[in-house]
């Protein structure tokens, strides 16, 4: 009765995640619930459910508020403008180096951890030297995607933050030992630039005598409608929306705290949610003293911090129900029965070989909140440890795959501002974020992260 009920939930909330037409709070909170009562279980005992789940995703969605606000204060005072200025101007008029520049910008612009405002900041900033050139705005798109998708594995990045709340580890502990395999994955991303960027170059120069090579392109990559006139590629120029809020004077302030708040967070000698509670305090004091301004920053990415932070509860709340109610643990024996000895050791494998095509099916809530949970039991019966079943989704589950993912609002975001269609985005970026998932995934086995008996 508990494995056909737990069976039957986690199917009614993927049905409604992936619909699009019910909010992942309403699905992760009122659905188990409901199950859980039509199970016989009293009030007072879903209460005690719904408690000890919510218990166990407090520090990690604490973490992900203030880390939040903290990375948009920091934008807000221009911490990250000069950075974007000198890789705007290190792109110049060369293909090969607007693809690296491309790669290098979404990076940093996803130090926030939030995928819209990393679009938001690339594809304007990059677009008008990509028309410039002639350059294929489909490759834009998926430099952009790349860039961001590595950055997303840091702790306050949706998937390792749902990761973390899942599987009950600090998202700290799920990220720091992935650090090489992070770092390895973003050489990938570069030398992928850099490969894109030298074909864009060839490309451009076979076709000069049938086209300008500055001819512009439209929204599926080729050449756009115009009078075909070449144009000189001028060098973009970043300026914040709000130049009010730019603290130019305490640049190297705020860099200081950053590298400080980022250092203590990889130490370990402090909780990830009282770093960046009190690196945001520090920020606020330093930077907009008054409670009217410290109040209108807060105010201004509060709706981002708050949406998650709901969800990551709701989450919570899903979780505590599906756990303590022991319908997880019925749906793990029963699935662990029809799962071939051989294949159960090795099941974090075969998670982390088809995470990126497995983020084209499902999205970052319904997989990391109704699937992996129940992988995770799973492979709890073959002796496999938690963490390497989260570990080996963050490597390419909504990370790396997010880009590519039409489960995300973000995947729009991007598609729509870069001008490409949706299918032609997908088939040129999907075999790139896969081989980049591999790499960082490949990195953390061959190192002895994820299933160190494999080293």
């Amino acid at each position: 009765m508990l494995t056909a009920m737990g069976f039957a939930t986690i199917t009614v909330v993927l049905v409604l995640l992936l619909s699009n037409r019910v909010g992942a709070v309403v699905a992760l909170a009122g659905v188990p619930v409901a199950a859980a009562l039509v199970m016989g279980f009293g009030p007072g005992e879903v209460g005690t459910f719904v408690s000890a789940g919510i218990t166990g995703v407090a520090a990690t969605t604490a973490m992900f508020v203030f880390a939040i606000l903290y990375f948009g204060v920091m934008r807000d005072a221009g911490l990250f403008d000069p950075i974007v200025r000198r890789v705007l101007r290190f792109a110049g008029d060369n293909p090969v180096t607007i693809a690296v520049a491309t790669v290098v910008l979404a990076m940093v612009a996803h130090l926030d951890g939030a995928g819209a405002t990393t679009f938001l900041i690339t594809i304007p900033a990059m677009l008008p030297l990509y028309d410039a050139l002639g350059m294929r705005r489909v490759v834009l798109a998926a430099l952009t995607g790349l860039g961001a998708g590595i950055m997303n594995i840091l702790p306050w990045g949706g998937p390792t933050a749902r990761a973390a709340t899942a599987s009950g580890i600090p998202a700290n502990d799920l990220w720091v030992p992935l650090i090489p395999a992070q770092l390895i994955g973003m050489v990938t991303c570069l030398l992928i630039a850099y490969y894109l960027g030298v074909r864009e170059r060839n490309r451009l120069r076979t076709t000069a005598a049938g086209r300008p090579v500055g001819a512009g392109v439209g929204p599926s990559g080729g050449p756009a409608a115009g009078d075909g006139a070449p144009r000189a590629a001028a060098p973009a120029e970043y300026e914040s929306e709000r130049p009010e809020l730019l603290r130019p004077r305490l640049y190297w302030l705020n860099a200081v705290l950053t590298l400080a708040a980022v250092a203590t967070l990889i130490s370990g000698v402090m909780s990830p949610e009282l770093v960046f509670m009190i690196a945001l305090v520090i920020a606020l004091a330093v930077n907009y003293p008054g409670m009217s301004a410290q109040t209108e920053r807060i105010n201004d990415h509060a709706r981002g911090a708050i949406l998650m932070a709901s969800t990551l509860l709701a989450a919570g709340a899903f979780l505590g129900v599906m756990e303590e109610s022991g319908m997880i643990e019925a749906m793990a024996v029963s699935m662990t029965g029809a799962m071939p000895d051989f294949l159960g050791p090795g099941l974090p494998l075969l998670i982390g070989v088809l995470a990126v095509p497995m983020s084209l099916v499902f999205g970052p809530d319904a997989y990391y909140f109704a699937v992996m949970p129940v992988l995770a039991a799973v492979g709890g019966e073959f002796g496999v440890a938690p963490i390497d079943v989260a570990q080996a989704s963050i490597t390419g589950q909504e990370t790396v795959g997010f880009p590519i993912s039409p489960m995300t609002g973000s995947f729009y975001l991007l598609v729509g501002l870069s001008g490409v269609p949706i299918g032609t985005h997908i088939r040129f970026l999907f075999p790139w974020a896969w081989l980049v998932s591999l790499v960082v995934f490949g990195s953390a086995v061959a190192m002895g992260v994820i299933l160190p008996w494999a080293a």
